[in-house]
């Protein structure tokens, strides 16, 4: 349940005060021993969460005095579990793997303590310029860079063979080549996410539209792009080129892409471990998999830069471990593991540099893909805005809503979100 604006304001406050004496980062936490226990949030998916406790299990090996209590937090609950735990100054994690829109809004409450100048931040030089940029938020900087991605077209090689046609350039392809998919191999080309308000950005990039823009202070999801966005989507569905659900899309949508059930799904690089489980990629079959930008709108590519950053909560009780396991999580040392294991990208320029990451397939395509991503805005409200446009999503693909009444009614909401933007 979502927090009334005077309760946020409220815990926000209680927060900042509990917490005050931590935030600038200062000698006491860098000068402190490298002992106790760090309680870890990992919100990674179900393809990956084995990697990253393995991990925090060799971080302990290298720190023998730290206990590393390791808990993986459905990503869906994540963000509002975190705001009750730390608004409440109980229960909340000395670390935790937060989404790259989450950080501005958790600074802003107070949430988090700023690592600049402690060990938490380590040759700062070395991160992408992008990947850098989400984890600062009025002059400090509130985590450090742990994985950057984007978007990308998963497709199965041996069904689009079968039914004869080429990997979709654009929406308008799928769509025109969805019915010979359909015929040919049983399969519907595309599994489309109704359930995140993510996966509605590609859509209104490919129409040359933006949720704000931040310079001019003004709301442009519900101008025309925006709604157009929406009527391909529902176009996809209505014509039975696309499968959706409103809810469970992650889950869904995998195990139907994994079993061959639907094409291609759009997808990111936390998923690829988990695709090739399926009986479509796995072991001999994992070439089977296929990788291409996100198909166009009638306007534009475009495809969101996302991915996540490790930030320290700053109620903890023990800053300076927890500085030391955020330092590691993000090292290059583990950025080639998770890579190597997970075709994850790294958010380290010198970590592209390795042999095995610079022949990772997936790296090959994602690296140029996640150059050119769109940059989301990085404001306190950035998160909040999604909400807004899942309803809207769900009310064009299973309300009966029409698409220019749910874009007028996402800026309308918006525009409750950001009062001073017109």
């Amino acid at each position: 349940m979502r927090r009334g604006i005077g309760a946020t304001a409220l815990v926000a406050t209680l927060a900042l005060a509990a917490t005050a004496c931590g935030d600038d980062g200062g000698d006491s936490e860098q000068s402190g021993k490298v002992e106790g226990t760090v309680t870890f949030w990992d919100t990674s998916n179900d393809g990956e969460k084995g990697t990253y406790k393995k991990i925090a299990e060799d971080f302990e090996k290298k720190h023998p005095k730290v206990n590393v209590k390791y808990v993986h937090v459905n990503f869906g609950d994540a963000n509002q579990k975190f705001k009750n735990a730390a608004g409440g100054n109980s229960g909340a994690p000395d670390v935790m793997r937060t989404e790259v829109a989450w950080v501005a809004d958790f600074a802003n409450l107070g949430y988090l303590q700023a690592l600049d100048g402690t060990p938490a931040l380590d040759n700062e030089s070395d991160y992408l310029k992008t990947a850098a940029g989400s984890t600062r938020f009025k002059g400090k900087t509130y985590a450090a860079p742990q994985v950057t991605d984007t978007l990308g077209l998963f497709y199965n090689k041996r069904l689009l063979k079968e039914a004869g046609v080429e990997v979709p350039q654009s929406f308008a392809d799928l769509k025109k080549n969805a019915k010979k998919i359909k015929d040919k191999t049983g399969a519907t080309a595309l599994y489309l996410r109704g359930d995140d308000p993510y996966w509605f950005l590609p859509y209104l990039y490919g129409e040359g539209g933006d949720l704000l823009d931040t310079k001019a202070k003004k709301v442009t999801v519900d101008e025309k792009p925006g709604e157009k966005a929406l009527a391909t989507m529902k176009d996809l569905v209505d014509s039975k080129a696309a499968i959706t659900d409103s809810s469970d899309g992650q889950e869904n949508g995998i195990k139907a892409f994994q079993e061959g059930k639907v094409a291609m799904i759009v997808d990111g690089p936390w998923d690829i471990a988990l695709a090739q489980e399926g009986k479509e990629f796995k072991g001999d079959k994992k070439d089977n998999l296929g990788v291409a930008p996100v198909p166009a709108g009638s306007k534009a590519q475009g495809s969101p830069q996302g991915g996540w950053n490790l930030s320290v909560y700053a109620g903890s009780k023990n800053l300076r471990a927890s500085q030391e396991f955020v330092k590691y999580m993000s090292s290059a040392e583990v950025q080639k593991r998770t890579t190597e294991e997970l075709s994850l990208l790294p958010t380290r320029k010198s970590v592209y540099e390795e042999p095995s990451v610079e022949k990772n397939a997936m790296v090959k395509f994602f690296r140029p893909a996640v150059e050119k991503a769109v940059q989301r805005p990085w404001i306190a409200e950035g998160n909040s805005l999604f909400e807004p446009i899942r309803v809207g999503v769900d009310g064009v693909l299973a309300g009966g809503k029409s698409p220019s009444a749910a874009a007028k009614k996402t800026g309308d909401e918006f525009r409750k979100l950001l009062k001073d933007y017109k």
